[in-house]
């Protein structure tokens, strides 16, 4: 077989098209997540709904791994609106929280910054095309010192280590947002129900982060 320019211009055309592909189905799926989430938060704080601690983490896992499990067909769909509709109600307790305190321009400044961070980080992945795979490890390490501190205050109850954590969870949240959008940019991840679990799951923890840092500085 004869390898010349035009065919590896036709591999490089061929992998921008599928990735393209890729990233606006994410888009398209994210959008629609978001609202039903959404949906679902507003739900949870007009009824008053509360989840138990271990309830969350026992549906948030596992939702998102079984929906891994299924991205590859159709129940994957099914999955990732069941997952980030769980999601949604966690907030309800949250936002009730906040404006029952009548803290409600934070909750706005917090979502609105979430949204600055979000298309301002997507765009740097995108325009430059800079490959953020690096991103990995430290995103794996960094997820599992996360979690472990999360535990270890449910029992200290300390509010220095509540802050600590929300300003990991917002450099945590904003690494996977260059390292998703960078996955599907360069072909590392071709399926957009995993890449759209991967950004909203860093959009809710940004969102949940700067809310929390917002309020302690409000208080």
């Amino acid at each position: 077989m004869r390898y010349d320019a035009s065919t590896a211009q036709t591999g490089s055309r061929t992998l921008s098209a599928e990735a393209h592909k890729v990233l606006r189905n994410t888009y398209m799926l994210l959008g629609m997540t978001l609202a039903f989430s959404a949906l679902a938060a507003f739900f949870a704080l007009a009824t008053g709904l509360r989840l138990n601690i271990f309830v969350f983490f026992i549906g948030a896992y596992g939702l998102m791994f079984l929906t891994h499990k299924l991205a590859d067909s159709a129940w994957g769909l099914l999955s990732v609106f069941g997952f980030t509709g769980f999601m949604g109600l966690s907030l309800g307790p949250i936002l009730s929280a906040y404006l029952g305190a009548g803290m409600g321009n934070v909750v706005v400044s917090a979502l609105s910054m979430t949204a600055l961070v979000f298309f301002g980080l997507s765009a740097v992945a995108l325009v430059t095309k800079k490959d953020f795979s690096f991103l990995g490890k430290f995103l794996l390490v960094g997820g599992l010192v996360l979690i472990a501190g999360i535990v270890a205050n449910l029992f200290l109850g300390m509010a220095g280590l509540h802050l600590a954590l929300s300003a990991g969870f917002v450099i945590f949240a904003s690494a996977l947002i260059l390292f998703q959008t960078s996955e599907i940019v360069h072909g590392g991840e071709t399926n957009y129900i995993r890449a759209t679990v991967g950004l909203f799951v860093a959009i809710y923890n940004l969102f949940v982060s700067l809310l929390a840092l917002l309020g302690m500085s409000n208080d």
